[in-house]
C-alpha cells in the first residue's frame, strides 16, 4: 500500500471531477454520471490490478489467467474497461460507447448489477447536452478520472478508501442539491448517532426501509464491529436505488439486498408472502410524506396498519407502523427520525401513538438540533422502539421512556448545525444508563405520559427554562439616578460650548 495515498487527496480528485458539470448541470443529476463512473473506475483497476498479479503467478498462461479472472468478484467483459473508452474519448460517439460497456457489464453481472445502470445515460442531449458540448463533457470526464490520485487498485488503495470517497462524494452532492438532497443522504453525524443508538451486534440483520443512497445502512454495519451481519433496505427512487447498490459495492457489502419499490404499498422483502423480520431497523423516511398510500392502508394484504390508518397527507406513522412491524417480536430494535409533529399531533396519529405506548414499545424521544439537514432547518427527534419490552421480551419490565433534550448540543458550521463526537457520546451516555440531567433528560413514567394524554412534546418532559437572575431593584434605582444627575451636568457643560462657539441660538 502507497503511503502516500491519502483520503483526502483522492476526494479532492473525485470532486475536482465534478467541474465538468458545475453550473451546467443540476447537482441531482450530475451526481449519477460521476459516481457511475468512479464505479467503472474502480472495477477497472481491481480487474487490471489482479490480471497483472495473475500474470506473474502463472507465467502468461493464457487458460489459468482466464480461469482465475473469470472467477472475479466483478468480470469485466472485453471492451468495457474504463481504459478502453479513455483511448476512445475523442470518439463522435463517446456516450454510447459509455452505455454499451455499462450495459455489457451489468450483462456479465446480472446477479449483483441487474438495473443498477438503466436509469443512467451518458448520451442523454437532455442532461449533457447536445453532440459536441456532450463529447467535450465525457472526454473532460474520462480524463479526470484517468489521473494519478484516481489510481483505485487494491496494491495502492484500500476498500475503505475508495467507500469513504464514495460517501464524501454523496455528502458533497447533498450540499448541492439542497433540498432536494433529502431523496438520497442523511448527514454522516446524524447516522452515526442513530446507527449507534440501534446497538446492532454480530449476527444481526439490519433494515432501512427508505434507505437512500445507503449510507445508514453502511454506518450501521460498520456499528456491528464484525462482517457478520446482513443488511436489507428498500428505495422508491430508481437513479437512489442504483447509487446504494454501487454504494454497497463499494463498501465490498456485495450481498446486501436492495429492492427498489415502495416500500409502503408495496413492500418487496418477503419471506413465505410475509414481511421479512430483522434485528434492527432503522430509517430517515421522507418527512410527513404526501400521499402515501393511504386510500389503500384498510385493505394492505400484511395488515400494518391494525392500529389505525395515518392521514393521507403525512405519511410519518405509516413509516414507524412498517419499521415496528417487521422488526423482530420481543427482540427487533427501531431508530427512526421523526418531524416534531409526530410527538404530539392528533386525530389518528394521536391514536396511532397512543396504542404503541400502551403495547410498552416506545423506549425513547430524542430531541435534536435544528438545521442539521440540508433539507430543511426544522429540529427533528429521534424515536427508539424496543420490542424487548413486549410481554416474554428481556426488557418486559421496563415501562418508563426516556426524554432527551439535545436542542442546544451542536456546533454552528457554516449555514448548518453539526453533532460533534462530544454531543453523540453525551446523548449515548444518558440514553445508555437512562440517566436523568437537570434541563437535559428525565425518565418519564407510563401514568406521566397518560396524565399528558399520550402527548409526547419533550418540554412537557423536560425543563430546559433558565431562571433569570434576581433583579436587586434599589441598586438599579440608584444607578439611574446617578447617570440622571450626570447627564445634567453634561447638558450645562455643552451649553457653555455652544454659547462660546456662538451657536446657542
Amino acid at each position: 500500500m502507497n503511503n502516500n495515498v491519502t483520503q483526502d487527496r483522492i476526494n479532492r480528485a473525485a470532486w475536482a471531477a465534478c467541474d465538468t458539470f458545475r453550473g451546467v448541470v443540476d447537482a441531482t443529476q450530475y451526481k449519477d454520471y460521476i459516481l457511475v463512473m468512479l464505479f467503472l473506475k474502480y472495477i477497472s483497476d481491481i480487474w487490471n490490478d489482479h490480471k497483472e498479479s495473475y500474470e506473474q503467478e502463472y507465467e502468461g498462461d493464457e487458460r489459468k489467467i482466464a480461469t482465475k479472472l473469470g472467477r472475479e468478484r466483478f468480470p469485466l467483459p472485453e471492451g468495457a474497461s474504463f481504459y478502453t473508452l479513455y483511448e476512445q474519448r475523442n470518439a463522435e460517439d463517446i456516450g454510447d460507447q459509455i452505455n454499451r460497456a455499462l450495459e455489457s457489464i451489468e450483462d456479465a453481472n446480472r446477479a449483483k448489477l441487474d438495473g443498477v445502470f438503466r436509469n443512467i445515460d451518458f448520451n442523454s442531449e437532455a442532461n449533457l447536452g447536445q453532440t459536441k458540448e456532450r463529447n467535450r463533457r465525457l472526454k473532460h470526464l474520462l480524463v479526470d478520472f484517468n489521473k494519478p490520485e484516481l489510481d483505485l487498485r487494491p496494491s495502492r488503495v484500500s476498500d475503505d478508501i475508495i467507500g469513504e470517497t464514495y460517501i464524501y462524494l454523496i455528502s458533497r452532492f447533498a450540499s448541492d442539491a439542497g433540498k432536494k438532497a433529502g431523496e438520497f443522504y442523511t448527514p454522516r453525524s446524524v447516522s452515526e448517532l442513530l446507527a449507534k443508538l440501534a446497538k446492532p451486534e454480530p449476527g444481526d440483520t439490519i433494515f432501512d426501509p427508505a434507505c437512500g443512497s445507503g449510507s445508514l445502512l453502511i454506518q450501521a454495519a460498520a456499528e456491528v464491529g464484525t462482517n457478520n451481519y446482513a443488511l436489507y433496505g428498500q428505495e422508491v427512487n430508481g437513479a437512489t436505488w442504483a447509487l446504494a447498490r454501487m454504494n454497497m459495492f463499494m463498501h465490498a457489502n456485495d450481498s446486501a439486498r436492495i429492492e427498489w419499490g415502495n416500500t409502503l404499498t408495496a413492500p418487496t422483502l418477503l419471506e413465505n408472502d410475509r414481511l421479512r423480520q430483522y434485528d434492527v431497523v432503522v430509517a430517515n423516511p421522507p418527512f410527513s410524506l404526501d400521499k402515501w398510500g393511504a386510500e389503500d392502508a384498510e385493505a394492505d394484504e400484511h395488515k400494518r396498519f391494525w392500529r389505525g390508518v395515518p392521514p393521507k397527507s403525512k405519511g410519518d406513522y405509516a413509516f414507524i407502523t412498517h419499521m415496528i412491524e417487521v422488526a423482530k417480536r420481543q427482540s427487533g430494535r427501531v431508530a427512526v427520525i421523526v418531524p416534531h409533529g409526530v410527538l404530539f399531533r392528533g386525530a389518528s396519529e394521536g391514536r396511532i401513538r397512543k396504542a404503541l405506548i400502551e403495547e410498552n414499545l416506545l423506549d425513547a424521544v430524542i430531541g435534536l438540533p435544528a438545521n442539521l439537514f440540508t433539507t430543511t432547518s426544522i429540529p427533528v427527534a429521534i424515536l427508539i422502539f424496543d420490542r424487548s419490552r413486549e410481554a416474554g421480551g428481556a426488557n418486559s419490565g421496563r415501562t418508563d421512556v426516556l426524554f432527551l433534550d439535545a436542542s442546544s448540543e451542536f456546533t454552528a458550521v457554516k449555514s448548518q448545525n453539526l453533532l460533534e463526537e462530544s454531543h453523540i457520546a453525551k446523548i449515548l451516555g444518558v440514553y445508555n444508563g437512562r440517566s436523568e440531567i437537570e434541563r437535559y433528560s428525565h425518565l418519564a413514567s407510563h401514568e406521566e405520559i397518560v396524565g399528558n394524554d399520550y402527548n409526547l412534546n419533550i418540554p412537557r418532559y423536560v425543563d430546559t427554562f433558565e431562571p433569570e437572575e434576581e433583579v436587586d431593584v434599589a441598586a438599579v434605582q440608584r444607578e439611574i439616578n446617578k447617570l440622571e444627575t450626570e447627564l445634567v451636568t453634561v447638558r450645562a457643560r455643552m451649553a457653555g460650548y455652544l454659547k462660546e462657539l456662538g451657536l446657542d441660538d
